[in-house]
C-alpha cells in the first residue's frame, strides 16, 4: 500500500523539522508550518482523499445517471443498428428531397422569430442543406413580413406560412371558463409549469388533436416537429424521412419527457375506460408496452394514476 509512504513524504516536505512520523498516531506540529504551506498541504490532502474515494467507489461513480438507471432497472438493450443503411447516397447533392410527402412543421409566434431562426440554422447546417425538405410554419395569428423574410433566408427549401383556424385554437364554447380559470389557478399554486399560460394550453391541445386536420398537411405522410432554440451536436448524414418510410417506422423522438402528474390526474383512467369500451379502435402497431411502462419512474406513474 503506497498511502503510508506518500503521507510520510508529504509531511517531511512540509514539516522538515519533524524527523519522526508515527502513522496511526501522527504527530506533526501544525503551528510549525507557514500559512502558505498549510494551504498547499490541505489542497494535497483533499486531492488524495478524492482519489481514494474514486478508487473505493469504483467505475460506477463515473457512469452517467442514465447508464446507472439502465443497470438498476435490469432492462436488456438492443445492439446499435448498423450505419450502413443510413448513409445518404452519393447523388444527394442534387438538392432534391427523396420524398415529397415529408416536411418540417413549427408552431411559432411572431415574437419567437429569433428562436426559430436559431433552430432553422441548426437543422439546415446539420441535415436539411443536404436534403431540402420544406418548412411549414403555423401561427394562430398572421405572420409578419419580417418573420417570413428572415425565415426564408435561412433555407433554400420552400417555406409556407399557415394560420390556424379559430375553431382549432380558441377555447370551445362548451368549456366553462370559470372552472377552467379556477383549475389553472390551482395548478399554478401547486407549482405546475405553464399552468397560468393559456396559450401554452392551447398549443398542447392543438398538437394533441387538431394539427393534422389543417389543409396544409393533407398530403403529408411524415413531419418533423421543430421548436425554437433547439440545438444539434452532430450532423445527421442520412435521410431521416426516407429511413422511416423504408423501415416502416411511425414515430421517432430524441427524448421522452414525463408530464407533471398534477396536470393529468384523470387522463389515463379515462383513456383506459375508452380503450375498454372501444377495443376496435386500437392499432395492432401501438406501442402499448412503452406507453404503459412504469419501470423507470414507478412513483410518478402511480401518482399519475397509471
Amino acid at each position: 500500500m503506497l498511502v503510508g509512504p506518500l503521507l510520510r513524504n508529504i509531511c517531511r516536505y512540509y514539516c522538515p523539522r519533524q524527523r519522526s512520523f508515527l502513522f496511526g498516531d501522527l504527530k506533526v506540529s501544525w503551528n510549525m508550518l507557514p500559512p502558505r504551506r498549510r494551504r498547499q498541504l490541505v489542497y494535497l490532502l483533499l486531492v488524495l482523499v478524492g482519489f481514494l474515494s474514486l478508487l473505493y467507489l469504483g467505475v460506477d461513480s463515473l457512469m452517467s445517471s442514465g447508464d446507472l438507471l439502465l443497470r438498476s432497472a435490469h432492462i436488456p438493450m438492443d445492439e446499435p443498428f448498423t450505419m450502413t443503411a443510413l448513409l445518404h447516397p452519393d447523388d444527394v447533392g442534387d438538392r432534391k428531397p427523396s420524398r415529397n410527402d415529408s416536411t418540417f412543421i413549427a408552431l411559432v409566434r411572431n415574437e419567437e422569430l429569433d428562436g426559430i431562426v436559431y433552430s432553422m440554422r441548426q437543422i439546415e447546417q446539420n441535415f436539411n442543406s443536404k436534403f431540402q425538405y420544406p418548412w411549414i410554419f403555423f401561427n394562430n395569428n398572421p405572420f409578419t413580413d419580417e418573420f417570413k423574410r428572415r425565415t426564408a433566408l435561412e433555407t433554400q427549401a420552400p417555406c409556407f406560412y399557415e394560420q390556424i383556424p379559430a375553431e382549432h385554437w380558441d377555447v370551445p364554447y362548451s368549456v366553462d371558463r370559470d372552472i377552467m380559470a379556477q383549475r389553472m389557478e390551482e395548478m399554478h399554486s401547486q407549482g405546475v409549469k405553464h399552468a397560468s399560460d393559456l396559450s401554452y394550453h392551447q398549443m398542447c391541445r392543438w398538437y394533441s388533436g387538431f394539427f393534422y386536420k389543417h389543409p396544409a398537411l393533407d398530403n403529408i405522410q411524415y413531419y418533423w416537429r421543430v421548436e425554437p432554440w433547439i440545438e444539434f451536436f452532430c450532423s445527421v448524414e442520412y435521410d431521416v424521412f426516407q429511413y422511416m418510410s423504408d423501415n416502416n417506422k411511425v414515430y421517432g423522438f430524441t427524448i421522452n419527457i414525463y408530464d407533471d402528474p398534477l396536470t393529468l390526474p384523470s387522463l389515463w383512467p379515462r383513456t383506459l375506460d375508452f380503450i375498454a369500451a372501444n377495443p376496435k379502435h386500437l392499432s395492432h402497431r401501438m406501442a402499448w408496452n412503452w406507453l404503459n411502462d412504469s419501470t423507470w419512474r414507478p412513483k410518478l406513474n402511480a401518482h399519475a394514476n397509471g
